[in-house]
């Protein structure tokens, strides 16, 4: 008996397309939050301590502006100093906006 394969195709197509969406709306994360995880050594999980400074829920702006000053140099040139050199302002930005939204 012969194996008819003209639907193969068509269902292998609505497979694949089905498969290419789904990890995009599954997998997505918070803005900031995959950039943030580089502060959870130090902070705390999402900022929430135990450690150094209980960053969570602070103001976008305080943050940035506190980052901006590490990586300037205007606080040292200690390990934050490092951290923050390593990101652009975008990437400051969507971190402090993450941990904003912490609480």
């Amino acid at each position: 008996m012969p194996i008819r394969r003209s639907h193969t195709p068509s269902a292998l197509a609505a497979l694949l397309v089905a498969a290419a969406a789904w990890p995009a709306t599954a997998a997505e994360s918070p803005a900031g939050r995959l950039l943030a995880s580089n502060c959870y050594q130090c902070h705390g999980t999402n900022g929430r301590g135990p450690g150094f400074d209980d960053i969570a829920g602070k103001s976008a702006r305080e943050l940035y502006k506190d980052l901006k000053e590490f990586q300037s140099g205007e606080e040292g040139d200690g390990l934050m100093a490092a951290h923050a050199r390593g990101y652009t302002d975008a990437q400051l930005m969507a971190i402090a906006r993450y941990l904003a939204r912490q609480r």
